[in-house]
């Protein structure tokens, strides 16, 4: 069974190790690189694909994809929910 998008963000907040924020001031379409939003950087990246293998089995296989999957919260949630269905 897929988790919730709240448990998702607090999946992320614990496994990124994101002390300064709750899961509740992260809104579905907040960004995970930049400024505007999470502010996480190419590291966070590499520990965000191992995240999504070790806790949902799901590889995202296509370097092309992984703009549009990380966008947000919300699309990399939805890819996840995806291959999980």
């Amino acid at each position: 069974m897929m988790i919730t998008i709240d448990e998702f963000k607090e999946l992320l907040i614990k496994e990124l190790k994101l002390e300064d924020i709750s899961g509740d001031e992260i809104k579905d379409e907040d960004r995970l690189f930049g400024e505007n939003g999470l502010g996480l950087d190419s590291v966070d990246s590499i520990e965000l694909v191992l995240i999504i293998e070790k806790n949902f089995k799901v590889k995202i296989a296509d370097p092309k994809q992984y703009k549009e999957i990380f966008a947000s919260v919300k699309t990399l949630y939805e890819y996840v929910k995806s291959q999980k269905s």
